[in-house]
């Protein structure tokens, strides 16, 4: 009977692919499957459809109805049940593998900056079918479990922390806005650099950073000598929240920048440039401050916004001076973040605006992680006696 049914059943799965050749050829291949899964199912139980066995194992219990798609097309399949027995058919067990395996694919084209149609194109060349921008954001799922273990993973001693903040556009409530990535890189006892973690919300105010920094705290972030960041909104409030007693270095490069805005002719541009930087590479604390105030008192006609700006703004770009002397240069600034930031924008640029703040913090996580690693692993960025 067993012997019957199969051979009818390839039969008109032949018949098939002689009335319509290539065009027959996906239901074709759902008839030749679920024949095999029948069998498949047979073996199990050790018992065929309907008959009696001593011996039998469990009974066979209907059939579930499930939609493949493969490279010949869309593959309708009616997967065997079973009852007093787990049974799944090993067929399809391979399948689902293989599924896994594509969608992991498809996530990790996401993280690397490639673009939904691009993804789109390339599994239709591979695979024979179109996969959507949605099943793509989907895929790209299946690393969260691990990115997640990776922002919340516990942390140490890093006696220098960097704080930035970056914008990427998000797609909420219908309309496009800019979101804040908040990113916080760590200089261990070690001397190495590691990402400690990445945050992003639609706003860089104040509880924003105070949430990030409590998450860093509460995972264990301790022994911070120094943070070296850019004058952010709402970073000074929440630092003194959370870290009250650590000092804050102001990123000497974007003090420069700033300065530039309160310069009132072009001429004396370059000057109060040359002027700013005699402050910040002074030898002690004791010179830069002598030359900060000569220089207040040689703009105070001349340029009164700046000397109000500069009165309060430079001084913010000292708290390097109390370092070690040979960690100065690589804690006056935040360039150190531009490989990190470049390569952010890199990827980011392809997505262009993402659909949400949480496929924004997957892709930032990821090239944090990938970066992070390649520091852990490489040259140390500063010597601790």
């Amino acid at each position: 009977m067993t012997c019957s049914l199969e051979c009818t059943q390839f039969d008109l799965a032949m018949e098939l692919l002689i009335e319509n050749g290539f065009d027959g050829i996906a239901e074709t291949v759902g008839m030749l499957m679920n024949t095999a899964m029948k069998l498949e199912r047979s073996r199990h139980l050790n018992a065929g459809l309907y008959e009696r066995k001593a011996d039998r194992i469990g009974y066979a219990n209907g059939y579930k109805a499930k939609t493949m798609r493969t490279r010949f097309g869309e593959v309708d399949l009616a997967i065997p049940q079973t009852r007093g027995t787990e049974f799944y058919p090993q067929s399809l067990e391979r399948g689902l593998r293989s599924e896994r395996a594509l969608k992991l694919a498809l996530a990790e084209m996401y993280v690397q900056g490639v673009s939904t149609r691009k993804v789109a194109k390339i599994t239709e060349e591979l695979c024979g079918f179109e996969i959507s921008s949605a099943e793509v954001s989907r895929a790209s799922q299946a690393l969260d479990e691990q990115l997640q273990a990776w922002r919340t993973r516990p942390l140490g001693a890093f006696p220098y922390v960097y704080l930035d903040a970056r914008y990427e556009k998000v797609r909420t409530g219908g309309v496009v806005v800019s979101s804040a990535v908040l990113i916080a890189i760590g200089v261990s006892e070690t001397g190495r650099r590691e990402v400690l973690g990445t945050s992003v919300k639609l706003s860089e105010n104040e509880v924003h950073w105070r949430d990030f920094l409590s998450s860093l705290k509460d995972r264990g972030l301790y022994g911070v000598r120094l943070f070296i960041s850019d004058a952010h909104e709402g970073l000074k409030a929440a630092r003194d929240a959370v870290f009250p007693t650590v000092p804050w270095q102001r990123c000497q490069f974007h003090l420069q920048q700033n300065a530039q805005k309160y310069v009132p002719r072009q001429a004396m541009k370059k000057t109060v440039a040359e002027r700013l930087r005699s402050v910040f590479t002074a030898p002690t604390e004791t010179e830069a401050l002598r030359l900060l105030g000569l220089f207040l008192d040689d703009y105070r006609e001349k340029a009164p916004d700046l000397v109000l700006w500069a009165e309060t703004a430079v001084p913010e770009g000292l708290a390097v001076m109390k370092m070690p002397e040979p960690h100065r240069r690589r804690l006056r600034t935040v360039n150190m973040l531009e490989r990190l930031n470049k390569e952010i924008k890199r990827r980011t640029r392809v997505a262009t605006i993402f659909p949400n703040t949480e496929s924004c913090l997957r892709l930032v996580t990821a090239v944090a992680m990938e970066i992070s690693d390649e520091w852990e692993a490489g040259k140390a960025y500063l010597t601790f006696e």
